[in-house]
């Protein structure tokens, strides 16, 4: 394999990310293509997923991971690099920008966390949150080069995190912890799969405003549940697969008792189908 043809390669690949993401930041097709998938991946062959099943790479020509392909970080527990469509545009909706600070939930080993990182230089920082050691520790030497990423590993459903304009999360959440929220800066952003049952769920991008948390649902997704957070027993009101798709807004029970706009009602906050003044 030639340097040329793996650079054309990226170059293709990085292009297409550009296309997903819906963005007209020119930015983001460079930083596709500068950021290197199988520094991310350990070494190959490696496991892709294709349907159902995974299948094995025939050798390590890194070539075959510049595809719309989930690759395995842990076969056996489901644990993937994420779909490079799916977060080529989420990070296009969310549209980080130089000198914000991310907090990147379930980082696995780091890659789409890179990406990030590059996308708030100058001056912008990334903190990584990953629950699992062996994932964090592969996280902790692939992030070296990143010298904006200032943590890495840690709980965020247990742990307060930073006053932050990004919070972008890669794992099935039930119940958003309150601290996330209160975490946000104003008009900062929280992107998380919304998973209240284990028959998948939904993006919503919530947007810390004036007038509180609009939330809006953006499309289907599937993601492993986040360790502390998708436990979704106590919830005083349930939603379901149609009602999860009404939320407009999302409110701290402790200042804001639910009421009958009410799709879901958790612990701490509940969801509803009512927007608001922004």
């Amino acid at each position: 394999m030639s340097d040329s043809g793996l650079d054309e390669v990226r170059g293709f690949f990085a292009r297409l990310m550009a296309a997903a993401s819906g963005s007209s930041d020119p930015r983001l097709e460079r930083i596709f293509e500068l950021v290197p998938r199988e520094a991310f991946m350990g070494p190959g062959p490696w496991h892709v997923r294709a349907g159902r099943q995974y299948v094995q790479t025939p050798d390590n020509d890194p070539r075959y991971l510049y595809q719309n392909a989930l690759v395995a970080l842990d076969m056996n527990k489901g644990i993937n690099n994420g779909e490079p469509f799916l977060h080529a545009r989420w990070i296009g909706l969310v549209a980080p920008q130089p000198g914000e600070h991310v907090s990147h939930v379930g980082a696995g080993t780091g890659y789409y966390t890179a990406i990030l990182s590059m996308l708030v230089l100058p001056d912008g920082k990334v903190d990584a949150y990953e629950i699992r050691e062996d994932l964090a520790s592969a996280a902790e030497h692939n992030l070296q080069p990143f010298e904006n990423v200032s943590k890495i590993g840690g709980d965020a459903v247990a742990t307060p995190l930073s006053p932050s304009d990004l919070i972008y999360v890669n794992a099935g959440v039930a119940e958003p912890p309150q601290h996330w929220l209160d975490a946000l800066k104003p008009g900062g952003r929280l992107l998380f799969p919304w998973c209240p049952s284990q028959n998948g769920g939904v993006a919503v991008l919530v947007t810390r405003t004036a007038g509180g948390f609009t939330a809006k649902p953006m499309m289907p997704v599937w993601f492993i549940p986040c360790i502390g957070a998708s436990e979704t027993a106590p919830c005083d009101t349930a939603p379901t697969q149609q009602t999860a798709w009404k939320v407009r807004s999302i409110h701290v029970r402790e200042t804001h008792p639910p009421d009958a706009s009410a799709i879901a009602v958790y612990r701490h906050v509940w969801f509803s189908s009512k927007t608001i003044d922004t």
